[in-house]
């Protein structure tokens, strides 16, 4: 044994195919004690560079190959210290990237040959290990990749550098600027690595390129040579390179995400120059981006990712087996339910009363599966295959073998109510009936069911094959059988289900609606709808509050107020007319007639584009009271506020269990700017304190709305944050 840690060990001899020529090969193993996947930590990192120095220090090797004894090969960065590191500041940083430069260069400049056996997903640091070696063999089922800029970063440990010589210039600027994991095939392609093989002839195939570079079949040095020295490209060639992709790049990630921009430039700058000064550049720019707020916040959603996902995992190893379900209710939420769950893999019977509405359900089903057929996601006889798992019917007749129904019949109490009840006498007594419902108590909704327990809700988001959110949706006596079930349901789904309890809008739209209710504000002292749409939208959501509701349905979100004023009546409740509801008494219901705060025309590929339309603007009118002057920090402030707040109460109230999980429905469920990491992590950003007193100067004139809760007082009197 050469080196033996507590992630990786270092040894001689592989494989032991090849006679004794094989002792003279180090076999460098990643295998993290205690964990399921490999990891760079700081720790890690510390013992590959004791490694690296045993390998150098021992006599007589003639190769090196790096591998893992995990599924996995390296994952990247332990991306759980990132914020304690960001917390040290830019030198530390820099001079963090330098070290494990120096490590990676170690490894590249090693007196023999080596290569890298990457089995499973080599991604961020992993990747870059790879990148550090002469050659690199990929199993078939394998995905390489720098995903870093999704974080917010860049690549920091040699990515940008190494990359682009391997590659070229402009498949890096993909890879890097897209953060995409790509597959063995396109890595070969690419040049990324040499070789793709099946897992079992992984190490085989490997030793093979160690074997023939020795023996001068394969140049080893040369490779080095390419990824050390300058970018080959002249000036004509990088301005045609780089300066495209940054115009292209940055139309893409939009101006609150900098890193993929900042990626290029890293490259660019770094084209003419060798190995040390272009990590330099490489490290100076990773430790800027590192302390910025987009950073941090987009760390932080990776981690409360991992939260969410920890959590529902949980629930899901307590799940009895999901093998057959049922939606009720076709139309275009049936047949998006029945879509998402047959190309995941479930079979689901979609049921109707009406044969128009199951054609209508299958047609929206045929239409998303070609979609991805298109998109080269399914090919045609894997649509066709996956199509057989969704059975439309009539009838409840082959209801006894179903395990969990998803009901998705019209937003009204006695219709769900007669239904639930309905299928409830069909079902096996073990299977789960949930209510794909927004705004109905689940609590209410069982009132009438003769297994309580077996029944909560399961709340999709529209599209239902876009939106990756499920709210599971906890009622006083549904079992944790049952939740366990419909979370593992979600999962198989592909969807991240979030468990709330039951209360009016639940989570997301109860946080929603008070936003609403600050846009109805505004209109009625005299704001500009349009104003506040492109306000909005440049501090980050994805379309502006009056977009958003045309999308959501003016008949929809007018309903749904109503829930949410009869819950929370001291706050929600409005009592002067709201725009709102001019615009649904005006039958201007939004995208769905082609009218509402905006007029719609379908552009050459059929989707609905928007347009002033100056009835809309006419009918807003009738609701102002005052004008006012507004700032666009006046609007954000006043839509802003009483979402947090209403995210603070749903903590408080115990609707949903912690933080991250509040602030990953937002993000999920209703698109909040991610780069600003959720409601409460906007809250700690901002400072308690400043936010209280912004709320209650607010509230002043606004009233309940905008109060501030007494514990949110007295966490921000005490310096406590949401967060850390």
């Amino acid at each position: 044994m050469i080196y033996q840690g507590n992630a990786i060990s270092v040894s001689r001899g592989a494989g032991g195919s090849e006679g004794r020529a094989d002792d003279n090969v180090a076999t460098l193993i990643f295998d993290l004690q205690g964990e399921s996947i490999n990891k760079l930590s700081s720790a890690v990192v510390a013992e590959l560079e004791a490694a690296v120095k045993a390998i150098r220090a021992e006599q007589g090797l003639t190769g090196l190959m790096i591998g893992s004894a995990k599924q996995a090969f390296i994952v990247g960065a332990d991306i759980t210290e990132f914020h304690g590191l960001f917390d040290k500041g830019e030198q530390y940083l820099v001079d963090m990237n330098l070290r494990v430069h120096d490590i990676f260069n170690a490894i590249e400049d090693l007196p023999f040959p080596t290569v890298t056996a990457i089995n499973g997903l080599a991604l961020g640091g992993g990747c870059e290990v790879a990148l550090a070696t002469d050659f690199r063999v990929m199993a078939e089922g394998a995905r390489l990749g720098l995903p870093e800029t999704k974080l917010g970063i860049v690549p920091g440990w040699g990515g940008c550098v190494r990359l682009p010589r391997l590659i070229g210039a402009d498949n890096a600027i993909e890879w890097i600027a897209g953060g995409t994991e790509n597959k063995a095939e396109s890595a070969l392609t690419m040049g990324a690595v040499d070789a793709v093989v099946p897992a079992d002839q992984l190490e085989a195939a490997a030793l093979a390129l160690l074997t023939r570079a020795n023996r001068g079949e394969l140049n080893y040095q040369a490779r080095r040579d390419e990824k050390t020295g300058p970018l080959g490209l002249n000036a004509i060639e990088q301005m045609m390179a780089f300066e495209t992709a940054k115009g292209y790049v940055a139309g893409k990630a939009g101006k609150h995400y900098p890193a993929p921009v900042e990626a290029i430039k890293v490259i660019q700058k770094g084209a003419g120059e060798g190995r040390a000064r272009a990590q330099a550049i490489e490290a100076k720019t990773f430790a800027k981006l590192a302390l910025s707020d987009v950073a941090f916040n987009l760390v932080g959603l990776f981690l409360n990712d991992q939260v969410v996902k920890k959590k529902a995992g949980k629930y899901e190893k307590q799940a009895a087996a999901i093998n057959q379900t049922a939606v009720l209710g076709a139309g275009i939420m049936g047949g998006g339910i029945a879509y998402q769950s047959a190309s995941k893999g479930t079979p689901i019977l979609m049921k109707d009363i009406k044969e128009e509405a199951i054609e209508l359900g299958l047609k929206e089903v045929r239409k998303l599966f070609t979609k991805q057929v298109e998109r080269g996601k399914f090919t045609t006889g894997e649509m066709a295959e996956k199509l057989t798992h969704i059975r439309p019917t009539l009838s409840y007749g082959d209801f006894a073998h179903v395990d969990l129904v998803v009901e998705a019949v019209v937003e009204n109490p006695k219709v769900k109510d007669a239904v639930l009840t309905e299928v409830e006498g069909w079902v096996d007594e073990e299977a789960i009936l949930t209510s794909n419902t927004s705004t109905i108590s689940i609590t209410r909704l069982a009132e009438n069911l003769k297994r309580p327990e077996n029944f909560c809700g399961m709340h999709f988001f529209n599209p239902v094959h876009r939106m990756p959110l499920v709210e599971v949706i906890r009622g006083e006596k549904t079992s944790d059988a049952a939740v366990a079930a419909t979370v593992a349901y979600a999962r198989a789904m592909g969807k991240t289900p979030i468990v709330v309890n039951d209360c009016p809008g639940f989570l997301v739209n109860r946080v929603l609606f008070p936003y609403f209710g600050g846009f109805n504000l505004l209109l009625a002292q005299g704001a500009d709808f349009q104003r506040v749409d492109k306000v909005m939208e440049a501090f980050g959501w994805p379309m502006g509050p009056a977009y958003l509701l045309d999308v959501v349905g003016m008949d929809i979100a007018v309903h749904a107020g109503e829930v949410m004023a009869e819950g929370f009546p001291e706050r929600m409740k409005h009592a002067d007319e709201t725009a709102i509801q001019v615009m649904y008494d005006n039958d201007r219901l939004g995208q769905k007639n082609d009218k509402g705060f905006y007029a719609y025309q379908q552009d050459k590929k059929g989707k609905p584009q928007k347009v002033t339309d100056e009835t809309a603007i006419a009918l807003v009118e009738r609701v102002v009271t005052s004008h006012k002057t507004f700032s666009d920090d006046d609007i954000i402030a006043r839509m802003m506020v009483p979402l947090c707040l209403e995210a603070v109460r749903c903590l408080e109230d115990g609707i949903v269990d912690s933080p991250a999980e509040a602030d990953m429905a937002l993000i999920y469920g209703i698109g909040f700017p991610p780069f600003r990491g959720g409601a409460l992590r906007y809250i700690d950003a901002m400072g308690l304190g400043e936010f209280v007193t912004l709320a209650d100067g607010l509230a002043e004139e606004l009233g309940a709305l905008y109060a501030p809760t007494a514990k949110l007082r007295d966490m921000a009197r005490s310096g406590e944050t949401f967060y850390r």
